[in-house]
């Protein structure tokens, strides 16, 4: 059972080692799931002599005013042989042997962290006591609750010790020590005002009564003592401190013990009491209790740790890795952040991702829709056919068919094709823009840098650009070329007059007439059609193969190269991550190294059920 009490002993190390102080943050705590007995009381109320006396030393400050100024986190540490020494977490290779140095390393560190200023601190000083006199026991010194402000202290001095006590008391897994002295009237004790607060039914409170050898004669604390003054659940110990004439005299624990055990045994009022008075009687009842309640939270503090240890790791892979220091590792980063961006990047337009579907979207539905609206019939009404016919003969007319005037006729209606064409192109362009807008948002790894991210999106919208122009030029060539050149076999397999009936000795002014002008406009209809027909194949190939393709292949291509020009500051500010980002992954990563060794300790200590 001993090996619990050790258990907590070492997570409250790490606790406190980790920056775990159990007060109200952002993160998980571990230190206020951990069993522990605090102990409470006014000031000159005794409280320090009594953990001198469970102790047997002497080692805490004294003095006048608010001397605790920081908890002080008493494990205590039962060894085999002679040997007593005390070790400070914050001086891990440093012995203490003689007691009057611990106490002036506490007073020291106290001041370290606050000042001489008399200001309190939540962190705690950790002591470790080893001692073949002591008991397996871990006690929580707070400062004495006090009234009133001394000279050199804040006003709110009084409410800020309150609320650091409260702090410790309130939570569920705390046992409260209520030390008040028998000399005054219960009724006002400090100590057990504020136990009563936090724990109303006395369920977590042990009351200490000290000073019972300087209540008034005639009066005795029997009433408290068997729990009809003030009733607890747990019992009321009494214990007779030294006095302010043995600590000056340097009275021995020892003899300090031994006249404390014959006070009660001798006196009437409590000899029935004696068994379960004094300082020695205290620990070892605490002990057990301390080690009855680790056993019955043991596995709910683990549960606590399995499921908190997941959700930091979730969200440390949330906020990514930390940042190289170096240039390599700085420029491996930034490509492997780009390359994961690149990545989601394909899947979007392979379909693994929504949104790819779009680009088809504007082949099989926007771009045939516009081709439909080019209004053909206005461009081969019959007075328009006329025109151009007539325009192209010049002084000449055509002998058998107006070959100019067709050319000239299919020319002005291929060339409308361009618009639709152009529109498509950038239709597909703003299809890919938006994606490499949802790329980024998806790649969580960007979100840890906004300078990088900025420049990935910069540097893919300027490929995108390159791409649509290069996709412009190339797809207006395949309707200027159906422009350059006619497909003859079209017009080659067409009847002519003579099998349509038609007489070919009429005068070349009839052949202006409405007939024959309407079968001109057909007849180029019908080509115009077949050229629709083709590019409507054929510039999906061209905007897929210009830009899709090239998006999917060379995204970051150009970016890539001139990032392998920069410098190490010039790479540094694209990972400019948010400072406040970095603190946190630094905590998480602080409070997770903590779980995880809480878990391995608990996993290694076996305890009987």
């Amino acid at each position: 059972m001993e090996n619990l009490i050790s258990l907590v002993n070492k997570l409250q190390r790490a606790c406190t080692a980790l920056g775990d102080h159990g007060e109200e943050s952002a993160l998980p705590t571990l230190w206020d799931s951990l069993p522990a007995i605090a102990v409470v009381g006014g000031q000159s109320s005794g409280k320090s002599s009594v953990l001198e006396s469970v102790v047997g030393k002497d080692f805490l400050p004294r003095g006048s005013g608010i001397v605790t100024r920081r908890p002080l986190v008493l494990q205590l540490h039962r060894i085999d042989g002679d040997r007593e020494y005390a070790e400070f977490m914050h001086l891990p290779r440093k012995r203490f042997t003689d007691f009057a140095a611990v106490r002036k390393e506490i007073a020291d560190e106290t001041d370290r962290e606050t000042g001489r200023s008399k200001q309190i601190s939540p962190v705690p000083i950790h002591l470790s006591i080893y001692s073949p006199y002591v008991v397996n026991l871990t006690l929580v010194d707070l400062p004495g609750l006090t009234k009133v402000a001394v000279e050199g202290q804040p006003d709110s001095i009084v409410q800020d010790i309150e609320n650091m006590v409260r702090s410790y008391i309130e939570k569920p897994n705390c046992i409260i020590l209520a030390v008040s002295p028998a000399n005054q009237d219960l009724a006002t004790s400090d100590a057990i005002k504020i136990s009563r607060e936090v724990d109303p039914k006395g369920e977590r409170t042990f009351g200490v009564l000290t000073k019972i050898d300087l209540m008034d004669k005639g009066t005795d604390a029997v009433d408290i003592l068997e729990g009809r003054s003030y009733r607890l659940q747990q019992p009321w110990v009494g214990v007779v401190n030294r006095s302010q004439q043995d600590i000056n005299k340097n009275v021995d624990m020892i003899a300090a013990r031994k006249r404390e055990r014959e006070y009660f045994s001798s006196t009437p009022e409590y000899k029935h009491l004696a068994s379960r008075m004094g300082s020695e009687y205290l620990a070892k009842m605490l002990s057990k209790h301390l080690e009855q309640v680790i056993k019955s939270r043991i596995p709910g503090i683990q549960s606590l740790i399995t499921k908190t240890i997941a959700e930091l790791e979730t969200e440390l892979n949330r906020l990514g890795k930390p940042i190289a220091n170096d240039a390599g590792g700085k420029l491996y980063t930034i490509m492997e952040i780009c390359r994961m961006f690149d990545s989601i990047y394909k899947e979007h337009l392979d379909g693994v991702r929504p949104g790819g579907e779009k680009v088809y979207h504007v082949f099989d539905n926007q771009f045939p829709v516009a081709i439909k609206r080019l209004q053909f019939d206005k461009q081969l009404s019959m007075e328009n056919v006329k025109k151009l016919i007539t325009e192209a003969d010049g002084y000449q007319p055509h002998l058998i068919a107006p070959e100019q005037g067709y050319r000239r006729l299919i020319e002005s209606c291929i060339i409308s094709i361009r618009g639709p064409a152009e529109a498509a192109v950038d239709a597909v362009h703003g299809i890919l823009k938006d994606l490499v807008r949802k790329a980024i948002n998806e790649t969580h790894e960007l979100k840890q840098f906004p300078t990088l991210r900025v420049e990935v999106g910069n540097a893919a919208f300027e490929s995108l650009d390159r791409m649509r122009d290069e996709s412009k030029k190339n797809t207006l060539k395949l309707v200027d070329m159906e422009c350059s050149y006619l497909t003859v076999d079209f017009f080659r397999k067409l009847p002519q007059d003579v099998e349509k009936g038609g007489n070919p000795s009429h005068s070349i002014f009839d052949r202006y007439n409405d007939s024959y002008l309407r079968r001109i406009g057909q007849t180029v209809l019908a080509y115009v059609n077949m050229v629709c027909s083709t590019l409507r194949n054929s510039i999906p190939k061209s905007i897929v193969y210009c830009q899709v393709r090239e998006a999917k292949r060379s995204l970051l291509d150009h970016f890539f190269t001139e990032l392998g020009a920069r410098e190490m500051k010039q790479l540094s500010k694209l990972l400019d991550e948010d400072p406040a980002v970095m603190e946190r992954r630094t905590n998480l990563a602080k409070r997770l190294e903590l779980y995880r060794s809480a878990q391995s300790e608990i996993d290694a200590v076996a305890w009987s059920k």
